[in-house]
């Protein structure tokens, strides 16, 4: 399906996006990318075409879907924590919006939109795609911006005929990761030997490969409104450090820390971080992200797409890898 006319995806130069531009051109489907001007085109095949553009402006994403076949959605600002949160907000919700109701105009046949685990309920771990996330309990402006441009597309789908299949990517990890998200800062920081110790947390890593092929699933045989999670194995933030110790031969962490003293120093982090125009990497919103275990479960994506995800080794042996090779 997705090898029949043009298919466009915004957010390609990211790190998912890339992953699912890489796996369409392996399928030998035509492909479109919007890109904005300032973007790393790392990701970003040399044999796509590439329209330089902003999802937050209407007329660069009119042009870019004008013949469009299919769409992937993957264009957003993933940052844990931002000194403002509008611009986050602005792309993330009002770039959404934008991109899902010119897909309309435009008639494209079929949308994937990339959602986050970020939408669902932490307390019910692990969660499902029915584990909602109401808007007045999301911590920070991210979640709350995934939870709202979600909350807009599944209206759309309702409401006005949108040809949307969501998906929820958990934390992904492999090569390719160039700004890095946040998963990917903490095997730098591991790397670096900066981790010497951890709190006590759970998450969920995948391929960032396996999350493409599940992209491409959804697009060839999701349900029209249905929501997929895009996983792969629930672990410890500890049992994720002695695996890249594991690979790197640097010492493992041995000393679990309390939450409650770090938020004196995430928050000087954070004012530091606004003055340098930085992120920190400890901040008090993944602190208190932290006190929850993220651990989801892709059960419905396996068996309604043919889901699968590889082993957490083979993520954190390809990123260590990927991450090594860009410091020569």
């Amino acid at each position: 399906m997705v090898s029949s006319g043009t298919v466009l995806v915004t957010g390609a130069s990211g790190f998912i996006g890339g992953a699912v531009v890489k796996r369409l051109r392996a399928e030998g489907a035509a492909v479109r990318v919007l890109v904005r001007q300032s973007s790393p085109r790392d990701n970003v095949p040399a044999d796509c075409e590439v329209l330089v553009g902003d999802v937050t402006d209407r007329e660069s994403v009119r042009r870019a879907m004008a013949g469009v076949s299919s769409l992937f959605h993957l264009a957003a600002d993933y940052r844990l924590w931002a000194p403002d949160p509008d611009p986050l907000m602005r792309v993330n919700v009002s770039g959404t919006e934008i991109v899902m109701r010119e897909a309309l105009r435009a008639g494209v046949a079929r949308v994937v939109h990339t959602s986050s685990v970020a939408t669902l309920d932490p307390d019910s771990a692990p969660c499902t795609e029915a584990d909602r996330l109401a808007p007045e309990r999301a911590v920070g402006a991210y979640k709350l911006s995934k939870i709202l441009s979600e909350r807009l597309v599944e209206r759309m789908v309702a409401d006005e005929g949108l040809p949307a299949v969501i998906v929820c990517p958990s934390a992904p990890l492999g090569a390719g990761d160039v700004r890095p998200t946040p998963t990917g800062r903490i095997v730098c920081e591991a790397m670096r030997g900066g981790m010497p110790a951890y709190v006590d947390t759970g998450l969920n890593i995948v391929h960032v490969e396996d999350v493409a092929d599940g992209h491409i699933a959804a697009m060839e045989v999701g349900k029209i409104g249905e929501r997929y999670i895009l996983g792969g194995e629930n672990l410890t933030l500890r049992d994720l450090l002695i695996e890249i110790s594991r690979v790197t031969g640097r010492p493992p962490p041995r000393t679990k820390l309390p939450r409650w003293p770090l938020m004196p120093v995430a928050y000087a982090n954070e004012i530091v971080a606004r003055f340098a125009g930085s992120e920190p990497f400890l901040n008090r919103e993944s602190l208190r992200l932290s006190a929850k275990r993220m651990y989801f479960d892709d059960s419905k994506a396996r068996r309604a797409l043919g889901y699968k995800a590889r082993p957490t080794a083979d993520a954190v042996a390809d990123a260590v890898r990927w991450f090594a090779g860009r410091r020569r």
